[in-house]
């Protein structure tokens, strides 16, 4: 490595963040990314420690320490090179990934990790400010022809990867504009969407074709995952016209509290609430829109989706916010020899948080009550984790006002109609049922594969990445024989 003894001269620098009271005032981002010679210091803190966990952390695979290296040594243009060779969108995951590849690292063992997260940030967004990012349009075409259904990270990244191996790429997606749970789930102040729309226009320099407002197939009755599809085209006419069709949608169906009183006005799950925020944000207009402003707000559900519920409800102006969590309060800080290299078990407290907001832990929902129709409390209660189960708390009932209330308690499978439409077989948890063995992400019709969300459920933006690379390898396989695509 460049500073061999780096990681014991320097300290783990954060990114920082503009003050609560300036950014409340807007939705635009407001972390404060390291300069270049911050992001070398950074660097030189990687070790030289001959097996890089990190590299196992991060689910793509990024080589990291090759390019927090090269931006020791001050050579940015190689660092994206080397960065994109994993990655197709690092300015996605280096703003909104939790970074899997930190905890992982060997300084985190018994110091504080290298700043990963903050160093790859600082390559992708000096790679755009110089021009180094520009479309690759292959040089020879296959005239395949493939159909990608789902405009999210996984269908881009597979796009991508098709695209510049020659293939004729079509994107269908529902939303009047690509990107998924990226735009209409990510509120702006975490991530831009300037970050994909130029993304898309590479994409489309390389060739490839989005189709959006474009429902593929039928959504079930009453749904509310999108209000802005205007066109269908059916599954059938997609494996007529096209060599291979990749389903790379996302896993949209929330989780309901089925307790007394889900019914009343004034209880929303998180994606009716969070889209519609974006959606005004990138300029549209939407019909009678759900608004925190002046309310007692409850988020439930203690992750980064309740967490970006929280940060939206502050903007809007709410009075109060309130966010659940059933499990008990983890530790403030992990327990390193027991969980490192993996993931750990600690308190994580987001920006959100920070701008306000009080959090319950080991608390369930029993009743919501209401008068005129309209939601005005959330009955709840304390629980304990005993023999494999969660029993509640005697004497621990409480009632907490509340004028809105957000369900942000995940996602347990795609849109139903989408895998009955192409026929497409499901596993236990109603995901695409598709392997990842070697060939893999077919299902069991024939020349439909499936990725992301779709394939392995709710995950994070880094593994439909992933997932959408992989997929691409494959599909470029089955049409060609061979593929020379990334594993």
């Amino acid at each position: 490595m460049g500073k061999v003894t780096g990681f014991m001269e320097f300290e783990r620098l954060e990114e920082g963040y503009e003050a609560v009271d300036k950014r409340l005032k807007n939705y635009k981002e407001f972390v404060i990314g390291l300069k270049p010679e911050e992001s070398k210091t950074q660097a030189a803190r990687c070790m030289d420690c001959g097996t890089p966990f990190c590299n196992n952390g991060c689910p793509v695979n990024n080589i990291i320490p090759d390019f927090n290296d090269l931006v020791y040594t001050g050579d940015w243009k190689n660092a994206i090179t080397v960065l994109h060779s994993t990655n197709n969108f690092p300015e996605f995951t280096g703003r909104i990934c939790p970074a899997p590849c930190e905890a992982a690292c060997v300084l985190n063992v018994n110091n504080d990790a290298v700043g990963i997260k903050s160093i790859e940030h600082a390559i992708i967004d000096r790679a755009w400010a110089e021009g180094w990012v520009v479309p690759q349009p292959a040089k020879v075409k296959t005239g395949k022809k493939v159909a990608i259904v789902g405009g999210g990270p996984a269908g881009l990244a597979a796009a991508q990867q098709l695209a510049r191996v020659g293939h004729d790429v079509t994107v269908f997606e529902k939303n009047d504009a690509v990107g998924g749970l990226l735009r209409y789930g990510i509120p702006d102040f975490k991530m831009e969407k300037s970050h994909i729309d130029r993304r898309v226009k590479q994409l489309e320099a390389e060739g490839v074709v989005f189709k959006t407002n474009t429902i593929v197939g039928e959504l079930p009755k009453g749904s509310k995952v999108t209000n802005w599809a205007k066109e269908t085209v059916s599954p059938e006419a997609l494996k007529k016209d096209f060599d291979a069709v990749l389903l790379t949608g996302g896993s949209e169906q929330s989780r309901d509290l089925p307790v007394p009183g889900r019914d009343l006005a004034g209880i929303h799950f998180a994606m009716e609430f969070l889209p519609m925020q974006n959606k005004v944000n990138g300029g549209g207009k939407v019909k009678d829109q759900i608004m925190a402003t002046g309310k007692n707000v409850i988020v439930i559900g203690g992750g980064d989706t309740g967490s970006d519920c929280v940060g939206t409800s502050n903007r809007h102006g709410a009075k109060s916010v309130v966010q659940f969590e059933l499990m008990p309060r983890p530790p403030e800080e992990e327990d390193r020899p027991l969980t490192w290299p993996y993931w750990p078990y600690k308190l994580r407290t987001s920006s959100s948080h920070e701008e306000g907001c009080e959090r319950e832990f080991a608390i369930a929902t029993k009743e919501f009550l209401g008068e005129g129709g309209k939601v005005t409390g959330v009955k709840t209660v304390r629980v304990e984790f005993k023999g494999g189960k969660f029993e509640e708390v005697p004497g621990t009932e409480q009632v907490l006002k509340a004028d809105l209330v957000l369900l942000a308690m995940g996602f347990v499978n795609p849109v139903d109609t989408i895998l009955a439409g192409f026929g497409v077989e499901k596993d236990a948890r109603g995901n695409a049922k598709a392997s990842t063995d070697e060939g893999g992400y077919t299902t069991n019709v024939e020349k439909v594969f499936a990725a992301g969300d779709m394939r392995r459920g709710q995950s994070l933006v880094v593994w439909a990445i992933r997932e959408g690379r992989q997929a691409a390898r494959s599909v470029d396989a089955f049409l060609m024989g061979a593929s020379t695509l990334p594993r």
